[in-house]
């Protein structure tokens, strides 16, 4: 069995718990996968709900202009550049 005892922190407006990576890795879970957080007889659970990766699809759905668009960099030459 692999465990560690953690303290909670805060995050924002939420409480923010980092996992070790030995236990991530027993438990299988990994980075930016999805899981189910719940509360079962006052103990705290998670559930892998498995990894999918994001399709082109996926990716370009969740871009917004607004926010993603425009000069990543809209300031005015500081040297020789050309434009």
């Amino acid at each position: 069995m692999t465990e560690a005892t953690l303290d909670i922190k805060l995050w924002g407006n939420s409480l923010g718990l980092r996992l070790p990576s030995s236990v991530a890795r027993a438990a299988g879970l990994t980075v930016d996968q999805r899981v189910r957080i719940s509360v079962e007889e006052g103990r705290v659970v998670i559930t892998p709900q498995g990894h999918k990766p994001l399709t082109l699809a996926d990716r370009l759905a969740l871009f917004d202009p607004a926010v993603h668009g425009g000069e990543a960099m809209a300031v005015a030459p500081v040297g020789r550049e050309a434009w």
